[in-house]
């Protein structure tokens, strides 16, 4: 287990046991062609464990090549939280990977908003990001949100996958690296 000062409070984050969740979710077989899981990690926060992630990638997956692949991350909620927290937190940690005009938060906050419900344990929401820049979000395996918008696909995706991510040794785990 890794600690990690962040979010005004302890963030904990381990690694998933090789064994974790190995099943392809219905939207991600859908989304990708031959979906290869790249790697997983449970986020903790204060000790209390949010949400299991998982990186599902296509054979050839290059990491420094992400903006122009299809791959799909999964979040599969260990807690109850307002989707309203989630989309506010989501927000705050593109903020930290780039910039972007407060026009774009305001639009940004609006689709997230539609994308993100209140979630329960044993929820998912998947995010899939397509070469176009563009990215489809789903709940439980229903279409949420779909929209073809580079900056913000970028974005949201680095949260856990930029370099500039507030939990470097979870993005390592996603990408397969720890």
């Amino acid at each position: 287990m890794y600690a990690i000062l962040a979010w005004a409070g302890i963030v904990f984050f381990s690694t998933l046991p090789a064994a974790a969740q190995t099943t392809v979710p219905p939207e991600v077989r859908a989304s990708l062609q031959q979906p290869e899981l790249a790697g997983a990690a449970r986020l903790r926060y204060w000790g209390f464990s949010v949400y299991d992630a998982q990186l599902w990638v296509e054979p050839g997956f290059q990491q420094r090549e992400m903006a122009r692949q299809s791959f799909a991350l999964e979040l599969r909620y260990l807690r109850e939280l307002k989707g309203e927290d989630i989309v506010r937190r989501s927000i705050e940690e593109m903020r930290r990977i780039g910039e972007f005009t407060p026009t774009q938060a305001g639009r940004w906050l609006a689709i997230l908003t539609q994308a993100f419900p209140d979630v329960v344990a044993g929820d998912r929401i998947t995010g899939v990001h397509r070469p176009d820049g563009g990215a489809t979000f789903w709940v439980n395996g229903k279409l949420t949100v779909e929209l073809r918008e580079p900056v913000f696909a970028q974005l949201f995706f680095g949260i856990w996958l930029s370099d500039k991510s507030s939990q470097p040794d979870m993005r390592l785990a996603l990408l397969g690296q720890r």
